[in-house]
């Protein structure tokens, strides 16, 4: 509790002070109480900005649940032998820096990267069979702008938070009783019926947990937006980045900060009011 203090709970308190004060020098800031910073904050501009980034990080996140589930289910029910193995797949990217990985993706996905190469190398081949059949070649390949719009936003926000959907569905899954997944079929029950009548259900639990720690931190990305993103993709991260190193207004900064985080926290709440709901029904 003491180290929580320490270094969790003094810093956001000094922050959340921060938001409440305004600039009174270069490098002064006066807490006057004032909540001129949060009323500038609602002002439509960043609002905008905060729900395009809300609806950036709900479709990550359900990219994510869609193709973390059946990841998820294909390492619950592989071999024992393979689990390690599997699961050492999904983590390995851990092992890297968020920098150097974000990098390796633009690399790829560059005018000159190897997806482009690939589609250019297609698109000549098609080129070439169009002339065997005694048609008009293709028009000269042009590379596809594959970097600094929103696709490529969404593309590495995925590529970065998909371990995080994967872990919290493999555990929910690998707790699952699989004889009621025989039971289904033995009672005729299809496989989807199976899947979304009894699979689902019961892993209900991990898909909570990997949709929360997969949207919180994609709300929140700073990092992919800013290197992948153009001017038209940035989050509200790009923004509060901006307040505190290049407009040097950390007050506003902080009051941008901690409406995120009130929004978090809201969400955190009902999803708990949800649950517990949930218990006393059942």
């Amino acid at each position: 509790m003491f180290w929580l203090a320490l270094f969790f709970v003094a810093p956001m308190a000094i922050v959340w002070l921060y938001s409440f004060g305004q600039n009174a020098g270069p490098a002064d800031i006066a807490i006057s109480g004032t909540l001129e910073n949060y009323k500038r904050a609602t002002e439509w501009l960043y609002l905008s900005i905060f729900l395009k980034s809300l609806a950036v990080a709900a479709l990550t996140t359900l990219i994510c649940l869609i193709i973390g589930f059946p990841v998820a289910m294909a390492i619950t029910f592989a071999a024992p032998k393979w689990r390690p193995w599997l699961l050492l797949g999904i983590m390995l990217p851990f092992w890297t820096n968020l920098l150097i990985r974000t990098y390796a993706l633009m690399a790829l996905m560059g005018t000159n990267g190897y997806m482009n190469k690939g589609l250019g190398g297609l698109w000549e081949g098609a080129s070439w069979l169009r002339t065997l059949v005694g048609m008009q070649p293709l028009e000269a390949w042009t590379p596809v702008q594959l970097l600094y719009n929103n696709f490529a936003v969404i593309l590495g926000l995925v590529y970065v938070h998909l371990p995080f959907m994967v872990l919290p569905l493999y555990s929910a899954l690998d707790r699952l009783d699989k004889s009621l997944i025989e039971a289904s079929l033995d009672l005729g029950a299809g496989h989807f019926k199976t899947f979304m009548q009894i699979v689902v259900p019961l892993a209900a639990p991990g898909i909570v947990a990997g949709v929360m720690i997969t949207l919180i931190p994609a709300l929140g990305a700073y990092l992919t937006p800013d290197l992948m993103g153009g001017t038209d993709s940035q989050m509200i991260a790009n923004v509060i980045e901006r307040q505190f190193k290049r407009a040097n207004d950390w007050p506003f900064g902080a009051a941008l900060s901690f409406l995120l985080i009130y929004a978090m926290f809201i969400l955190i709440a009902l999803q708990s009011m949800k649950a517990n709901k949930t218990k006393e029904v059942r």
